[in-house]
């Protein structure tokens, strides 16, 4: 994509915050074991709503899997009595498994992930060894998005923005003015996501996080994942655009991308597979939905050996 495109995508973004207030309701759901925050966000003068990157509960060791986090999120809507339009992923998670069809089987809505799922179906399609049955179309979901694709939260617009280069599928939504960041960047004091993951891109990661910080100065910004910066003792999700342009560790303004790119390469290096990885891309390239069934009606998760 040229930086023309980009550019108008941000400057649609911009048209459609000027001059308006597009404050949605926000809500926070964080879930420790995996150091993810799911969100509801809703118009209060419709009380229609999206939830953003859902976690369905898996405990490895065991197999074993459960819907506390999403119940909560279930209880949250319907105590606020909000309908729900969309479920939206922000990318195939490697860190968690997604509850989406538990939440859409319950509230209802549509599925909705950028267009590049397709690139991660074919990567991890192959990594898996799946057969032909597995499709690599992006069919698992209701609608796939492009980059400036222009989404409904009852009156309040919704924009994705593509934003690779922790995968190539990254999608960030601005919902009024409010930013979902997916695994671009984290709280100013944590820095940035890791792009050494297939299809991951170290320069398209700063080019990305370069465009979302073209967004006004007090866009509110809600990260996908904390995990306490070294000497803070309390988990934080929220920021603003003002404070990641001038104080993320990583990616603050003066940082080039030539440093970006070392720096990120190098620490890559050092850091564990996430514990969910392997479980977590199967179910979530299918839009959250276990690998059919064996003949004895259980599904399975491939561990593949030596390859990664």
């Amino acid at each position: 994509m040229t930086d023309r495109h980009l550019d108008i995508a941000i400057d649609q973004v911009r048209s459609v915050l000027v001059g308006k207030t597009h404050a949605p309701q926000v809500k926070a759901f964080f879930d420790e074991p995996t150091f993810t925050v799911s969100y509801v966000v809703s118009d209060a003068a419709t009380g229609k709503a999206a939830i953003i990157d859902s976690v369905w509960n898996f405990d490895q060791a065991s197999g074993r899997t459960s819907f506390e986090s999403a119940d909560a999120i279930i209880a949250y809507v319907t105590d606020q009595g909000l309908t729900v339009d969309w479920i939206l992923e922000t990318h195939a998670h490697a860190d968690h498994l997604s509850a989406a069809p538990y939440l859409q089987e319950k509230l209802g809505g549509k599925l909705a992930i950028g267009r590049e799922i397709v690139t991660v179906q074919g990567v991890f399609g192959k990594i898996f060894n799946e057969g032909t049955q597995f499709a690599r179309d992006g069919s698992q979901f209701d609608r796939l998005l492009d980059d400036g694709d222009t989404l409904m939260v009852g009156e309040i617009p919704l924009v994705a923005l593509h934003v690779p280069g922790h995968t190539p599928a990254d999608i960030a939504y601005v919902v009024g003015d409010a930013l979902f960041t997916g695994d671009t960047m984290f709280m100013p004091d944590y820095g940035s996501a890791r792009a050494d993951f297939p299809g991951g891109d170290a320069r398209q990661l700063y080019r990305s996080v370069r465009r979302l910080m073209q967004l006004p100065d007090e866009t509110r910004v809600f990260l996908c994942h904390d995990y306490k910066a070294p000497n803070r003792d309390e988990y934080m999700w929220e920021t603003t655009i003002l404070a990641e342009r001038t104080g993320n560790v990583h990616l603050h303004d003066g940082v080039s991308e030539d440093d970006f790119v070392a720096m990120r390469t190098q620490r890559d290096a050092t850091l564990a597979m996430p514990k969910l990885i392997l479980p977590s891309l199967q179910v979530n390239m299918r839009g959250g939905h276990l690998p059919e069934p064996d003949e004895n009606g259980v599904s399975y998760l491939r561990l593949p050996v030596n390859l990664l």
